[in-house]
């Protein structure tokens, strides 16, 4: 019995024991599991907690590091914006201001001319609506952090040999709160399509259908080289012409052998397309193409590349050759023979270079043709002359209501008034382009320091023009008309200029004096009243005053000694910097030209090649004063569309006569201008130009005409 009932209750107590611990996990609740737990936290509770900690303490140096590089962006960021603040110092002795960064779009000149030159910097226009690079291109790099809480030190980069000018121009900063250099203006590209209310997207000319041109290029492949992306002649033009033959039909890629400048969003707004310059990507596509066109005497090492490896390109390749210095001759003589067409702008530049290689003993495969440029559809729309983007809607008389629009506003927010006379001169700044001696002829006229002399009466240096028959008379002197040339003695020419100097200084000059009665016609008899009468027509009329408008600020082709020397002209004379307005380099120059009253091309050495600003200020109706060298004398007539004037300083005082000429005759200036517009619609509109260079291609690729 007792092992019995040990037993049993050995098993009760047990079952006992399981049912109680059952019961337990059954019921975290009851008092009992309370109590037999009561010194523990729940698992739950304390497990993120504890995972925290243990990560925090293993991954210290991660934690750390963490502080650090915070620490480091906070100081580094600070820095920065030390550096590009205005702590920088200018560059010019004795003016301290802050600089700032001046966007494309910002009209930044306002009507009280309070503002001055933020700077002259050179900077990459990116088009129509879009930022430019600010002013961190022209400030000094910051070197690498180094160990400790060293300060920041910036760096000034040293330019390469070839990139000398153009960093150096980089330097050259005008104090944004002193206007002892002038005056920023512009670009107007929104003022400009506001007035207009044509979407830049639709202003592009249209291809004429029916001219040689678009025969000869439908369906046919073209390479284009261009030498750079600037916002000058040569790219422009050859921008142009790939624009023209993609709307003609046919299919061009652009080989770009420097990507420096502001053309590169035009090009892909056009759907142009580019290639690479690398390995041999272009060198291709040019052997794929019907026709290769290099646009510049630059391109002298792409074609000597190109034909080293396809020597039967040559007769494929047209040289587009816009240069006119012997420099350019020299870096490109050796390929001249080597490419099938040679095309110059003019024929003062065709005999300059075919001299040359007389010289040189350079025998090319064929005579140059001459194929000048022209105003494009877009500027010769917005100047009022018909073409191909007149629409019912945009006729040419409202056109013109537009352009005078244009001329109001844009003159108002440049703070000029209607007295004042705007001479503009939209060339690369370089001495090749003489802005210095255009402000010495300013400072000429400001001073009063301008000879009375008439630059359209002065005998035996001009002739009396006929402005309606459009032709020019020349009147033989009323000595010289009694003795022939071969039958003079030496006696009886100082006769003649002795006499000669006698009626110089008559006050009561007349130019019936002049006339030879051999000479005369019925045509000049009857505007001899009307020219004196306009050379007169200043008297008891309030004299105008002089505004002078130079770019272009920011161009490639810019040289930043010959930037400094005009800052420095400018800071030396007072009365001259109160007349300088500056501009920017743009494509939107149809503002600028509506603004100005006359226009100036004062190139210097060999004068300009062409100098397509020339014909676009006709275009435009603005007289053009212009140096008597190179393409210029082809472009103006003078005394009849301007006035011509030496090279050199000497010429720096006639253009002062000629520009206190147009400020006492505003009648005569706008009647040369109305010539020059004529001009234009003769013989430099867009069909011309294309019509001659089909005429090249059609010879290259020896199609019927």
């Amino acid at each position: 019995m007792e092992e019995a009932g040990g037993n049993g209750d050995f098993h009760g107590n047990v079952l006992g024991l399981y049912s109680i611990l059952a019961l337990g996990r059954g019921s975290r609740k009851s008092p009992s599991f309370r109590r037999f737990h009561s010194g523990r936290t729940p698992l739950r509770d304390s497990r993120s907690g504890i995972n925290r900690l243990q990560w925090l303490r293993s991954q210290r140096v991660v934690f750390c590091l963490i502080l650090i590089a915070l620490w480091a962006y906070v100081g580094f960021h600070v820095q920065s914006r030390w550096a590009h603040g205005d702590h920088r110092k200018s560059d010019f002795v004795g003016y301290k201001s802050e600089v700032v960064s001046v966007k494309p779009q910002e009209e930044t000149a306002k009507s009280s001319g309070s503002e001055a030159v933020s700077s002259l910097v050179k900077e990459k226009t990116r088009g129509e609506g879009k930022k430019v690079s600010d002013s961190t291109e022209r400030l000094v790099k910051s070197s690498p952090r180094k160990r400790g809480r060293r300060m920041l030190r910036r760096v000034k980069p040293k330019p390469s040999a070839e990139e000398s000018a153009d960093s150096e121009f980089e330097d050259v900063v005008i104090p944004t709160k002193n206007n002892s250099f002038g005056l920023m203006v512009g670009p107007f590209g929104e003022t400009e399509n506001r007035i207009v209310g044509l979407s830049p997207q639709k202003r592009k000319g249209k291809c004429d259908r029916e001219g040689e041109f678009a025969g000869i290029v439908w369906t046919r492949s073209f390479v284009l080289v261009f030498h750079e992306l600037s916002i000058t002649g040569a790219p422009l033009s050859m921008m142009e012409l790939a624009t023209e033959i993609l709307s003609c039909g046919g299919n061009v890629k652009v080989v770009a052998l420097s990507k420096k400048g502001g053309l590169m969003w035009e090009l892909a707004r056009r759907g142009i397309e580019m290639i690479e310059d690398k390995a041999d990507i272009s060198f291709k596509a040019a052997m794929k193409a019907d026709l290769v066109i290099a646009g510049s005497a630059v391109s002298s090492s792409w074609i000597e590349q190109y034909l080293r490896r396809n020597p039967a390109g040559s007769s494929q390749l047209v040289w587009w050759i816009m240069e006119n210095r012997q420099e350019y001759f020299n870096r490109s003589k050796h390929m001249l023979s080597k490419v099938n067409t040679l095309i110059f702008l003019s024929d003062t530049q065709s005999k300059q270079w075919l001299s040359w290689c007389e010289e040189g003993r350079i025998e090319l495969k064929a005579q140059p043709m001459l194929v000048p440029l022209s105003v494009n559809d877009d500027l010769a729309f917005l100047a009022g002359i018909p073409c191909s983007l007149n629409t019912p809607v945009f006729t040419v008389k409202k056109m013109m209501e537009k352009r005078d629009l244009l001329r109001s506003e844009v003159r108002k927010k440049m703070g000029l008034s209607d007295n004042d006379m705007l001479v503009m001169s939209l060339s690369s700044i370089n001495p090749a382009k003489g802005q210095l001696l255009l402000f010495e002829a300013g400072r000429l006229v400001a001073e009063r320091n301008v000879s009375q002399r008439n630059p359209i009466m002065l005998e035996n240096e001009f002739s009396v023009v006929s402005l309606q028959n459009k032709t020019s008379i020349k009147y033989e002197k009323q000595a010289g008309a009694q003795h022939s040339s071969t039958s003079q003695s030496n006696n009886q020419i100082k006769n003649v200029q002795q006499l000669n100097s006698k009626k110089r200084k008559r006050k009561d000059y007349r130019v019936t004096n002049i006339l030879s009665s051999n000479s005369q016609t019925k045509a000049a008899k009857q505007d001899l009243p009307k020219t004196r009468n306009l050379l007169s027509e200043s008297s008891g009329s309030e004299e105008e005053s002089l505004k002078v408008l130079v770019g272009s600020v920011g161009s490639k082709s810019n040289k930043a000694t010959y930037v400094r020397a005009i800052l420095r002209f400018l800071s030396q004379n007072s009365k001259v910097s109160k007349l300088v307005l500056w501009t920017r380099a743009t494509t939107h120059v149809a503002s600028l030209y509506a603004a100005a009253d006359v226009y100036v091309i004062n190139a210097q050495g060999l004068g300009e090649t062409f100098g397509r600003v020339t014909i676009e200020a006709m275009a435009f109706g603005l007289p053009v004063l212009g140096t008597d060298a190179g393409g210029t004398r082809e472009i103006v007539k003078d005394k009849v569309t301007g006035l011509l004037h030496p090279v050199g300083h000497e010429g720096s005082k006639a253009l002062a006569q000629s520009i206190q000429y147009f400020i006492n005759n505003p009648s005569m200036r706008k009647k040369m201008g109305m010539q020059g517009r004529q001009r234009v619609q003769e013989a430099y509109l867009k069909q011309h130009t294309y019509g001659k260079l089909a005429k090249v291609i059609a010879k290259c690729l020896k199609v019927r005409q």
